[in-house]
């Protein structure tokens, strides 16, 4: 009876905490677990200072709670892209080595197929103790493909992360990651709680275009899903910002 009398307590307490107080203890809770490692200490205390440079060479206050990433499977590239606030531009940071890549071009549809994603996703955790020295969690499958793709077995567990390995993950090495992580890490702990990550099968540009018609002219399932990305894609290019990710009954993006 004690035991129900004092969780009746703690339930009273808790219902009737403002909700600015509750998400003030959430972050306090996140920050101390992410800084109980170790290896969060010292890729912070490694990279600071140097990502700090970089933000300041391009007017960017550091740390921002406006980051964005960019990846380009066919060139292997991974770029940070920040801004000051949500009615800025973003502005290019780095661009980073994507040291591994399995798979071919093209979206993952289902459980070990070794893709590595295509779409609109966004950094959805961060795991201070991973295999791979550090990595962030994409959330794959979106909406879209768990429309396209395999409906029992969409696969998952797509991560960011150090090393140089993947069976469809994106691997940047460990001095790589820590630089990443940190940079990332302080715009969740600035406020960010999703940063969004666009993958592309390769710059949507004329001469990736024509690559994407040469090698894949048969295949009209990647040609129709690439249009769609390239929506997304150009809008960018043309205006340093996103848009909202929306998706169609049949799992179309839509901006």
């Amino acid at each position: 009876m004690r035991r129900l009398a004092a969780f009746v307590l703690l339930l009273a307490a808790f219902v009737g905490t403002p909700t600015h107080l509750l998400a003030q203890e959430d972050a306090a809770t996140f920050r101390n677990f992410q800084f109980s490692f170790d290896r969060v200490n010292k890729a912070w205390t490694k990279n600071g200072d140097t990502l700090a440079r970089l933000f300041h060479q391009q007017g960017i206050v550091y740390p921002t709670a406006n980051l964005f990433l960019r990846e380009f499977k066919a060139q292997n590239e991974l770029e940070l892209w920040a801004r000051n606030d949500d009615t800025s531009a973003y502005k290019l940071i780095k661009t980073y080595h994507i040291c591994a890549l399995s798979g071919l071009l093209g979206p993952k549809r289902a459980e070990g197929d070794r893709q590595v994603p295509e779409g609109f996703y966004f950094i959805d955790d961060y795991n201070p103790k991973s295999d791979f020295h550090l990595s962030m969690l994409l959330n794959y499958p979106n909406y879209s493909d768990r429309i396209l793709g395999n409906k029992t077995k969409p696969g998952g567990d797509i991560y960011i992360h150090g090393s140089c390995v993947t069976v469809g993950c994106i691997p940047l090495t460990d001095p790589v990651i820590q630089e990443l992580y940190t940079v990332c890490l302080s715009s969740r702990l600035a406020g960010q709680t999703y940063i969004p990550v666009h993958i592309f099968p390769t710059r949507f540009d004329k001469t990736g275009l024509n690559f994407l018609g040469r090698e894949y002219k048969d295949d009209a399932e990647k040609q129709k899903f690439w249009v769609n990305l390239k929506t997304g894609y150009d809008y960018f290019e043309q205006h340093h910002r996103i848009q909202p990710v929306m998706y169609t009954v049949d799992g179309r993006y839509i901006f």
